[in-house]
């Protein structure tokens, strides 16, 4: 009976089952760092959104009396100083005033689950702009991954799913071309896809590194202390309204004293 011919695997077939082997690796790679960053973003939204509520507020009441006591003494002081000093308050009182009564204090608690996560991390393992072939499939992945951070952002895992169910009956999702072309379109998917792994590292060491993070974390380590940090820098805070209160009410009679 004649030997069955096993057919040797050529040094190009090898190197492309290589590439292909750490383009996979790469894939994961730069999904989880995309999860970790989009996870960031969309808990510091949250907790931005619940500190405007919890104390921002405060700090735009603040403000405001600030204003109305710096407009009254620059009613009582004509001086160019204090007319000054009155429209910068006012500038800041109302600056205040919209941060904390806009889009970003409605922000609600952000939990994503584990089944949320992994499917945002296969979302941007299959359509990551890095592994487009041409300009036209970056810039249609470029609007698809836009669309998959803001479904997660808002916890909306059917959008995932019609992302990712898009790409899949999609005609780009089957691989197949000759040996030489797909290994330098994988070599420089590699190559560009661990680029913007440094980039997105950067991006979470900024955000990580930033004053929102850090009250963030102080906050959540006093929690497990049994301390509310939000709730005492809110008493504190109304401890200084109450205390402006009663100097803007000293100058308005002091005003009306004087006729003003």
């Amino acid at each position: 009976m004649p030997s069955e011919i096993v057919r040797q695997q050529t040094p190009e077939e090898a190197e492309l089952l290589r590439k292909r082997e750490e383009l996979s690796s790469v894939r994961a790679e730069l999904a989880d760092r995309e999860l970790e960053l989009a996870d960031l973003r969309a808990q510091l939204k949250s907790f931005e959104g619940h500190y405007l509520r919890q104390v921002g507020v405060l700090y735009a009441e603040f403000d405001e009396w600030e204003a109305r006591i710096a407009e009254l003494e620059a009613s009582l002081n004509p001086a160019p100083a204090a007319q000054q000093h009155a429209k910068q308050a006012r500038k800041q009182a109302d600056e205040a005033r919209k941060a904390t009564h806009g889009e970003a204090s409605q922000v609600q608690d952000f939990r994503p689950s584990a089944d949320l996560k992994r499917l945002f991390r296969e979302v941007a393992k299959r359509i990551h702009p890095d592994f487009a072939k041409d300009d036209t499939d970056r810039q249609r992945r470029t609007r698809q991954m836009a669309k998959a951070n803001e479904a997660y952002g808002r916890s909306d895992a059917e959008a995932l799913q019609r992302i990712l169910d898009d790409y899949q009956e999609s005609s780009e999702s089957v691989q197949g071309e000759g040996i030489g072309v797909e290994l330098i379109r994988i070599i420089r998917q590699i190559h560009q896809a661990r680029k913007n792994i440094v980039t997105l590292e950067e991006e979470l060491n900024r955000l990580s590194s930033g004053e929102l993070s850090q009250l963030r974390r102080d906050t959540e380590a006093a929690r497990k202390e049994g301390v509310d940090l939000l709730a005492q820098l809110a008493t504190k805070l109304e401890g200084k309204i109450a205390q402006r209160r009663k100097e803007h009410e000293t100058l308005v009679r002091e005003a009306r004293a004087h006729g003003r």
